[in-house]
């Protein structure tokens, strides 16, 4: 057998929406991999309390000297505990890793005035002129240009996982930690975290918070509302589905902006306010409401690592069971093509960079093993005992997540331009 160590082939997700996938949580697919998603990924453990050399001290205090923050946890009176599953390891990542454990309201001030560092940085390389010499020069040159743009790039990456995590702690939402199975606890389930559903509900609008529902109903099935049931599920496909919703908030944050903008204009277009469901297109055919069977049986078809999830565990309802019609769904539905493939893309190779790495070290690097025959191997897939309420957190969370993404990307791209248009 081969083993396959690539992350991109396990976590990593293709996400293409067509319309005949908008039957609820819509448009997401697992398994692929992310286009131009970076390769090499590491292993990163939780953002904790972390102690920096006198060197990256002096970075620090060089560059923030109006906000330099205490790293004693009884200073600021935080407890030791990680705030987050992934550790930020360059300079910059690590002196924000300060700032959110003791003064997280100041990491917005101090991430402006590293981006303005890094964009005078950014500035002098580009104002620089290649060497007139020939062969070693110009490779020594170019190799050092490179490792300096792909230093920045980290740097970006861990900007913007800093910002994301603020957001969160202004929110006083706590992130989940890095998954494992708990020896101090006796059924062995990993769900030892609080639901908080009533805090996620506050940070979406009310249309985006029905596309969630659908989105949940879609992943969860008939167990939407049994939140002390418990099942054993792959950790790998919940490793998919965390990434999926992430990929899928930070999609609706993007249309939802949209939308709320041209409601307050007052130029959404015609037939956006039918809540009623009469009709809804997919893959080009009208299909009634009453039609529930065949559209759930599109929807699966389009999601298939969803029934394999855990064979039997979503109940009699089946994947699709309760999704709903919703104003913002028609809203969606009246998108080209184009428009709706456009909305769907990540627009940074960073933020792919932040899903994948944050996803992982929730979970953990799975061992993809493929059998001679070309098929997963599921014997080495780690199960974990979860309850569906935890299956819910873990889901509100990674769409949260999503959707803070996109707001910080944009924040950070007003300053820094690093979006590729």
């Amino acid at each position: 057998m081969e083993t396959a160590t690539a992350f991109g082939s396990s976590f990593s997700i293709c996400y293409r929406p067509t319309k005949a996938s908008l039957g609820g949580s819509d448009f997401v697919r697992f398994g692929s991999q992310f286009r131009n998603s970076p390769s090499g990924i590491k292993l990163y453990p939780s953002i904790s309390h972390v102690k920096l050399s006198n060197k990256k001290a002096a970075f620090g205090s060089r560059k923030c000297t109006s906000i330099r923050a205490s790293l004693s946890p009884s200073e600021s009176g935080r407890s030791a505990a990680p705030i987050a599953p992934l550790q930020l390891e360059s300079p910059i990542g690590q002196f924000l890793s300060q700032i959110l454990t003791s003064h997280p309201h100041l990491v917005p001030a101090a991430v402006d005035q590293q981006l303005e560092q890094l964009q005078t940085e950014r500035d002098s390389e580009q104002q620089k002129e290649e060497p007139s010499a020939t062969g070693t020069d110009i490779v020594l040159y170019r190799r050092i240009a490179e490792v300096k743009a792909n230093d920045r790039k980290k740097a970006l990456e861990e900007i913007l996982y800093a910002l994301v995590v603020q957001k969160f702690m202004d929110a006083n939402v706590s992130l989940v930690p890095a998954i494992s199975p708990p020896s101090s606890e006796p059924s062995g389930r990993v769900d030892t975290w609080p639901s908080q559903d009533d805090k996620f509900e506050h940070l979406h609008s009310a249309e985006a918070n029905e596309m969630i529902q659908n989105h949940l109903a879609l992943i969860l099935g008939s167990r939407l509302g049994d939140n002390s049931a418990v099942a054993q599920i792959s950790k790998l496909r919940v490793g998919q589905v965390y990434a999926a919703s992430v990929m899928y908030g930070y999609f609706l944050k993007r249309v939802d902006q949209r939308f709320q903008l041209e409601k307050t204009m007052k130029v959404l277009p015609q037939g956006v306010d039918d809540e009623d469901g009469s009709f809804r297109q997919v893959g080009g055919e009208e299909i009634r409401s009453g039609d529930r069977s065949d559209t759930s049986s599109r929807v699966t078809q389009s999601h298939p690592e969803l029934s394999s999830w855990s064979a039997g565990s979503a109940g009699t309802g089946g994947f699709g069971h309760g999704i709903k019609p919703s104003r913002l769904r028609n809203y969606v539905m009246s998108f080209d093509g184009e428009t709706l493939q456009r909305y769907a893309t990540i627009r940074s190779k960073e933020a792919i960079g932040i899903i994948e790495k944050h996803t992982e070290a929730l979970f953990g690097r799975p061992e993809i093993v493929i059998t001679p025959q070309g098929t997963v191997d599921s014997s080495k897939d780690e199960l974990l005992k979860i309850s569906f309420g935890g299956l819910r957190r873990l889901v509100l969370e990674a769409v949260t997540f999503g959707s803070f993404l996109w707001d910080v990307e944009s924040y950070v791209d007003s300053r820094y331009h690093f979006v590729a248009n």
